[in-house]
């Protein structure tokens, strides 16, 4: 396993905050000890504990990144990719010349209001579980008469492609907004996804040995600015699933949930994930299930 690699993207603030005030140390004063006091002469020694202060300097990080996500959401461009899904949705589209407004995503045919909280869930139509894209993906199927490879063509948007799909996802999703997560593991396919999902999660592999685990399952660790949440407890795992999808303002674009994923892959230099697979829907029932609970909040607005 390359240690040093993991150790240098996924750092603990205390590690990092050590290391910072060693740098600035010159050499005379961390190598040259101060002159030695008698024991009668030598006032008490009052330890401060490092930890303690990186914490505190951890804190304040976190505080200065909440308050910069709070100004960009002021005028969360998010609102121009709903607005076209919307349309999108209503739209007579496909072979068959129809509209999504009969796709069932689980609470009955046309029910947008609530509907991405209780997804990933079992699918009697598919007889398989399906996450919101995938679902969405059998609608223009089964509805509008896209083929299969032509509801999943280049998903995720780019200056040169502006999918319908993102758009679609950012439509359905801010109908959930102020829901609570209700993932359900009632069904056998649901409890085997979760499981499933949960293996691929600590699975470890790549040039660099990663899992999602290595940087997603410890706590108070952060890359660069970023924190890294541990998705495997219920309130970090709320947090960070329910700010998915988000429209991210280094790239001009709204990204989905399946994006989230597909990019953390290529980061940790996985085989590509592919979109709808039954891998990745699998994985976003271990981490929808873990944010149960949770008050959707999406979609939001990220650096």
């Amino acid at each position: 396993m390359n240690h040093t690699l993991i150790g240098f993207l996924c750092v603990a603030p205390a590690t990092i905050a050590v290391a910072l005030t060693l740098s600035m140390i010159g050499p005379a004063e961390a190598q040259t000890p101060a002159p030695a006091k008698s024991a009668a002469t030598a006032p008490p020694v009052k330890k401060a504990p490092a930890a303690a202060a990186s914490a505190a300097s951890s804190d304040a990080t976190v505080r200065a990144i909440e308050k910069y996500r709070e100004a960009l959401a002021d005028g969360n461009p998010a609102d121009l990719w709903e607005a076209r899904g919307e349309g999108i949705w209503k739209q007579k589209r496909g072979p068959k010349n129809m509209t999504l407004e009969k796709c069932d995503l689980g609470l009955g045919e046309g029910v947008v209001k609530g509907a991405y909280a209780q997804l990933p869930k079992y699918f009697g139509d598919t007889d398989k579980v399906e996450d919101l894209e995938s679902r969405l993906v059998t609608c223009m199927v089964l509805l509008q008469g896209f083929s299969y490879e032509q509801a999943r063509r280049a998903p995720f948007g780019s200056p040169d492609n502006k999918p319908a799909m993102e758009a679609l996802v950012a439509y359905v999703t801010a109908n959930s907004r102020g829901v609570k997560m209700n993932v359900s593991l009632k069904h056998p396919k649901e409890k085997e996804a979760f499981e499933i999902g949960k293996k691929i999660f600590f699975h470890r592999g790549g040039p660099h040995d990663f899992s999602c685990a290595t940087c997603h399952a410890q706590d108070n660790i952060r890359i660069r600015l970023q924190d890294l949440p541990n998705l495997t407890k219920q309130e970090p795992a709320q947090r960070a699933y329910t700010a998915w999808p988000a429209y991210r303002v280094s790239q001009g674009e709204l990204r989905s949930f399946q994006w989230r994923l597909f990019d953390c892959f290529r980061q940790q230099r996985f085989p590509e994930l592919e979109f709808t697979s039954q891998g990745s829907v699998a994985l976003t029932t271990y981490l929808a299930r873990n944010a149960n609970g949770g008050v959707f909040s999406a979609p939001s607005i990220k650096r």
